[in-house]
């Protein structure tokens, strides 16, 4: 699967439809205990407005115990946390995923590298969606 990385952003692109990515991401956060903050559904609102968009939906999803570190080390990352995961269909039809790369927000915000691996189980969680 292809994965490309832009200013932090990670996108990769997964060989299932978004509602499935959808189904097994909801499930994967209820069995890790993770909890679900919140679901938009970008393209549900844009429908409600009258317009189209494709399938369009973001996870916004975490622990308090993993991120409330992060914050407490530099509070500049509450603006990045909860985690996210924007899943969508592109123009081909293809299901993508992006998320911001553990790294790039551990730099951004001056996060110490002992408490990267509170963010970086979000690679292994979009690995399992592709």
């Amino acid at each position: 699967m292809q994965q490309e990385a832009t200013n932090g952003l990670v996108i990769r692109r997964s060989s299932h439809t978004v509602d499935e990515v959808v189904q097994s991401l909801q499930a994967m956060l209820v069995a890790k205990g993770i909890h679900l903050f919140a679901l938009v559904d970008h393209s549900g609102e844009a429908a409600k407005a009258g317009l189209t968009m494709r399938p369009t939906k973001l996870f916004i999803f975490g622990d308090p115990k993993a991120g409330t570190p992060l914050m407490l080390a530099s509070i500049t990352s509450a603006i990045d946390l909860p985690l996210k995961i924007l899943v969508w269909e592109d123009e081909q039809g293809a299901t993508q995923l992006a998320y911001n790369d553990p790294t790039y927000l551990a730099t951004r915000h001056h996060i110490p590298e002992t408490l990267l691996a509170n963010i970086s189980g979000i690679e292994k969680i979009v690995e399992k969606l592709l």
